[in-house]
């Protein structure tokens, strides 16, 4: 796979402003071969092409909803999947941050796969790269009105909640989130990145330190110890009696606000008694400056997901409780692109 470093080599002996054109041509304008960085000369765009090839090794899919693409990265032999999502406006890339997860979260199938390794600062951002491919060049040439592929649009916002835990792979993370925020790179804006944590609590400690106006996302998807430890592992190493705080503590902090997620399992956590909970414990614990985006459950085998009734019937309980809440919008679930679903399969 081609990397900055390897073209920042090979244009070590060009003049400096070579290789801000080279970057600004594959990072920013999403080149996809050399011969398309016409601003360079045919004897280094030739030689670029033989030493730097831009391919990218990957497949994709796109599902019926029109508005979702899920792409299959071989890196080095690894697979890993991410996806590109189209709502509203905006076109959003679900990024990978490794190529599996040790935290066995018991409704994730990326959970099944155990521990994997951290995926490095071009594994990441190339994920982002590749979608803005598809935006630029309209590969999905039959789309609908409105629909993904339309010609010069680009990836808008980013959130790392693919397959891994950010958390535990921190630094290439940060180093990703901040080529994709620099304008000679990706040029996105902090504040439309956003990483989702299980809850690591030295993670979050760092995170909160950084200069960036970044978004948090908290992975609760219990209103206690007992039942998220059940189903959420890493719950027994940072419970919510040492996580909740350490969250108000962040938002104390940044005075940014921290999205709840919560995942409805049917007759796991969707009880009205456990909407309850859920309302006080948050109400207690951070006050201010957070809200609850509810996740229908997008089913991996092993549980079901809560019916529209149930979900309405906890949301209304929140928001009677004064908990802003919203639901999650549902994407790619006819080709296994949606919430939970990743887990680096053809």
């Amino acid at each position: 796979m081609f990397s900055f470093e390897k073209i920042k080599e090979e244009l070590s002996h060009e003049p400096a402003f070579r290789l801000k054109q080279a970057l600004k041509a594959v990072y920013h304008d999403a080149c996809s071969s050399w011969e398309e960085v016409t601003v360079l000369s045919k004897d280094m765009r030739k030689r670029l092409q033989e030493r730097c090839p831009l391919e990218i090794a990957v497949t994709h899919q796109e599902a019926s909803d029109g508005d979702t693409i899920k792409a299959l990265f071989d890196f080095a032999g690894d697979k890993i999947e991410s996806v590109l999502m189209r709502h509203d406006g905006r076109n959003t890339v679900c990024v990978s941050s490794q190529t599996a997860c040790a935290l066995g979260c018991k409704f994730c199938l990326t959970g099944t796969l155990g521990a994997g390794r951290d995926l490095s600062v071009d594994e990441i951002i190339t994920q982002v790269l590749y979608f803005n491919r598809i935006l630029k060049d309209k590969v999905n040439s039959g789309g609908r009105e409105g629909g993904l592929g339309h010609e010069g649009e680009r990836v808008t916002n980013v959130v790392f909640m693919g397959m891994g835990e950010p958390f535990l792979n921190y630094n290439n993370v940060m180093e990703a989130i901040r080529k994709l925020n620099d304008p000679d790179w990706f040029g996105i804006g902090a504040r439309k990145i956003s990483v989702s944590t299980a809850g690591i609590i030295p993670g979050i400690e760092k995170f909160m330190q950084e200069d960036l106006q970044l978004n948090l996302s908290l992975s609760l998807h219990a209103p206690n110890d007992k039942l998220r430890s059940e189903i959420m592992p890493i719950n027994r190493k940072y419970p919510l009696v040492e996580l909740l705080p350490i969250i108000k503590k962040y938002i104390s902090h940044t005075k940014r606000r921290v999205m709840i997620e919560y995942i409805m399992l049917a007759g796991v956590n969707d009880s009205e008694k456990q909407a309850e909970e859920l309302s006080q414990v948050l109400k207690e614990e951070l006050k201010e400056l957070f809200f609850v985006n509810l996740i229908r459950y997008n089913e991996t085998g092993k549980f079901k997901p809560s019916s529209t009734e149930v979900v309405n019937k906890f949301k209304k309980i929140l928001e009677r409780n004064k908990i802003e809440v919203v639901e999650r919008y549902r994407f790619g679930r006819d080709i296994k692109a949606a919430c939970g679903q990743l887990a680096s399969r053809k």
